[in-house]
């Protein structure tokens, strides 16, 4: 399977309001998330949806959008834009999809700095929401 599957559930996924059990659903065990933000990459589903989740309560917004998709076999770039907080932030999503279109390994990078100052603010705050919670 190429990443053109694995991309429909992901976009099914963030259509549906990012819910974590809709992303443990398309998360293998061992995938691993690198955020734009933790020096170290985040091992494990349980993590990487977390993450996912966070990012998908702060950057989803009304203003998100793809604006742009390449895929080559089992891996796929989406660049995104949105705006937080008056900031515009443009990013790129890089995921690697198994044979079975599950996510495998997640890469967000962002750009300017004011946008990454943002992200790692409003990140940091969900993922406080959500161990209080």
């Amino acid at each position: 399977m190429s990443a053109v599957e694995g991309l429909k559930k992901w976009y099914e996924v963030i259509e549906g309001g990012n819910d974590p059990a809709a992303l443990s659903a398309i998360i293998r065990e061992e995938a691993v998330f690198h955020s734009p933000v933790v020096h170290t990459p985040q091992r494990g589903r349980p993590i990487v949806v977390s993450y996912l989740s966070a990012a998908g309560q702060t950057l989803n917004n009304d203003s998100f959008t793809y604006v742009r998709e390449i895929v080559d076999g089992n891996e796929a770039v989406l660049e995104f834009t949105t705006e937080m907080d008056g900031i515009h932030v443009n990013g790129i999503d890089m995921i690697t999809f198994d044979d079975d279109g599950m996510i495998t390994d997640f890469k967000v990078m962002v750009r300017p700095l004011k946008a990454i100052n943002k992200v790692w603010e409003m990140m940091a705050a969900q993922l406080d929401r959500q161990k209080a919670g």
